[in-house]
């Protein structure tokens, strides 16, 4: 039975409410019969007064408010980036050319994430360990992280995408990065890898993008590169396809993409990002010009100032891990294998007036295998436009000559004014330099061989078309001295470079360097995760090339990146490859909003 309830009022509560109302309506008649004696400036004073407090009250409640808010991305802005393209394989396993890897680095995530400042975060992954001996890596993916699809990342998917790098039927870029890794799914948030050996910069790799099992697992390996899965992705990265534009043969002319709610680090800020395909340089050259597209990467550094002309642009730039230098064979051309013959090329060679003049200032003079910045290193020099001093140019001319003179007399070699060619008993200076046919490495090769012979050495240049670089010079060997460049990965491992076991291909120790000193540090840089460790082994490593001149060493190129300065959070910082220039785009914005800080912070949180 239910209670019921009443609330009584008894009279004397009546009698009391009663007698406060006429209090209170005869101190309002009180103030108004006060105001009917005012004089009329008495009465404006009065306004003017209560006036001036009111509007002093506003502007204190605003400052108030003020104090409590903070600026921060408004969820607005497109943004159009165009390159040439087209993308054909938006796949982390499969993707080859620059369109297929900046796809991909919008689409998918990995296990984790490399940030600007060069460092990584649990991107689809919560945490994970590592064995004490360096061999097993045990992660644990997050319980809400999921596909674009809405359907849950797993172990398994992680298990799937790893195999499928394994395949040797399908080819994949990566698969070198995977060979001898085991993996284990002993719960549907649990991967396990198990390494045969300590390898330290493993952990770069698990930022490989993960596939959904689910909708690739029935695909055969031939259909494999060929399922509209590539061009169509689905993956659970920070931006999903909404719309993909095609030509009259099927390939992708631009695609749209907007932000996935779910993405593990945060909803990005841009409310539509598009990246649009260009046939030719020349065509996306003049979408830019006409202001169809607002960004482009990797612009050519001769580029820079007719295309930075647009009074909306920006041009960021980062110098690009890359090791471009000369490499001696010295089993090919014995006098070579002299040390005063290669110190003494080396000092022949004005590195700043080949950066200057061929990379227009955009680049970095590097002396030593290692690129700046890592190890330790000295950081990039800031890329400048070249002014040219012909002054300065001739004098440091004639003071690289001088050295290399100096070297190559204090070595035992004689220059026969007879020949023009520097002897040492039967030896002769004189050799060939090879290089791919790109206009940069032909610039660069072409400056070399002029401040070598303005030293007296002897030098042909020899140009070949990349393909034919490859296949019979580079894989064989056969080659005096090659120009080139090394992509050095985010992990700064160089075994592959350097190590006496890679002197033959598929090998990349180009200058087939043998010492065995050099490849125990960099045995033991390679399996050890201590940074200062490592950077320690890799000093005593560069003094060792230092000491031994296997090659000239020449300049890192920088990344050029023109886009919108309406553009804003936007950092390129450490990167490896151009489409690193994505890894933090979810943090990218063209406007700001107020809020309150409580709010803020909770979706910083959030993120």
């Amino acid at each position: 039975m239910e209670e019921s309830h009443s609330i009584e009022i008894s009279p004397q509560d009546s009698t009391d409410r009663h007698a406060s109302s006429h209090i209170s309506w005869r101190r309002f008649e009180y103030l108004s019969d006060l105001m009917r004696h005012f004089s009329p400036s008495e009465r404006l004073a009065l306004y003017i007064c209560s006036i001036f407090l009111a509007i002093s009250a506003f502007f204190l409640l605003v400052q108030l408010n003020d104090a409590f808010l903070v600026s921060v991305p408004e969820q607005y802005g497109t943004f159009t980036e165009g390159e040439v393209g087209p993308a054909r394989f938006v796949n982390p396993i499969l993707a080859v050319s620059s369109a297929d890897k900046d796809m991909a680095q919008l689409v998918y995530s990995g296990l984790m994430r490399a940030l600007p400042d060069g460092s990584l975060v649990p991107d689809l992954a919560e945490s994970h360990t590592i064995s004490a001996n360096g061999t097993i890596y045990t992660f644990k993916i997050r319980p809400d992280a999921t596909f674009h699809d809405g359907t849950p990342v797993t172990s398994a998917d992680v298990a799937f995408t790893v195999k499928a790098a394994q395949n040797a039927a399908l080819k994949s870029p990566r698969q070198a990065n995977w060979v001898g890794v085991s993996v284990a799914t002993p719960d549907a948030h649990t991967v396990i890898f198990t390494l045969p050996r300590a390898y330290a910069p493993f952990i770069e790799d698990t930022a490989m993008g993960i596939l959904p099992q689910h909708l690739w697992k029935n695909i055969s390996d031939q259909d494999f590169p060929y399922n509209t899965l590539n061009t169509h992705p689905i993956g659970s990265g920070p931006y999903m396809v909404v719309r993909a534009d095609t030509d009259s043969t099927g390939s992708v002319t631009r695609y749209e993409l907007r932000p996935f709610r779910h993405f593990t680090l945060g909803m990005a800020h841009l409310r539509t990002l598009t990246l649009a395909f260009y046939p030719n340089t020349e065509a996306l050259t003049e979408a830019f010009k006409a202001g169809d597209i607002d960004a482009i990467a990797g612009v050519n550094p001769a580029d820079v100032s007719r295309l930075a002309s647009r009074a909306d642009t920006a041009v960021l730039k980062a110098i690009l891990p890359r090791i471009f230098g000369v490499f001696f064979n010295q089993n090919h051309n014995p006098a070579l294998a002299d040390l005063a013959a290669r110190r003494a090329l080396d000092a022949a060679v004005d590195k700043q007036a080949i950066v200057d003049s061929v990379l227009h200032g955009y680049g970095a003079v590097i002396d030593g295998p290692i690129p700046q910045g890592m190890f330790g290193t000295d950081s990039p020099a800031v890329p400048h436009v070249w002014t040219p001093t012909a002054t300065t140019s001739i004098t440091e001319a004639a003071a690289h000559v001088a050295k290399a003179r100096e070297i190559l007399t204090a070595g035992g070699w004689k220059f026969n004014d007879t020949t023009g060619v520097w002897e040492k008993g039967s030896l002769k200076l004189s050799l060939v330099l090879t290089t791919a046919d790109e206009p940069e490495l032909v610039a660069t090769a072409e400056t070399v061989a002029t401040q070598w012979r303005a030293a007296g050495i002897s030098v042909e240049v020899r140009i070949y078309p990349i393909s034919d670089f490859n296949t019979t010079i580079l894989r064989p060997r056969n080659y005096d001295a090659i120009l080139f460049g090394e992509v050095v990965g985010r992990g700064g491992d160089l075994f592959a470079f350097w190590d006496s076991s890679q002197r033959n291909d598929p090998g990349l120790n180009f200058s087939m360097y043998a010492n065995s000193q050099a490849s125990s540090l960099l045995s033991k840089a390679r399996a050890t995760s201590d940074m200062k460790t490592r950077e320690s082994l890799y000093a005593q490593f560069a003094e060792i090339i230092k000491k031994d001149a296997p090659a000239v060493f020449l300049y890192s190129p920088a990344f050029i990146y023109i886009l919108p300065s309406s553009l804003h959070g936007i950092e390129i910082g450490s990167i490896t490859l151009p489409s690193e220039r994505f890894l933090n785009v979810y943090q990218w914005y063209t406007q700001t909003e107020r809020v309150w800080s409580i709010f803020a912070k909770q979706e910083a949180q959030q993120q």
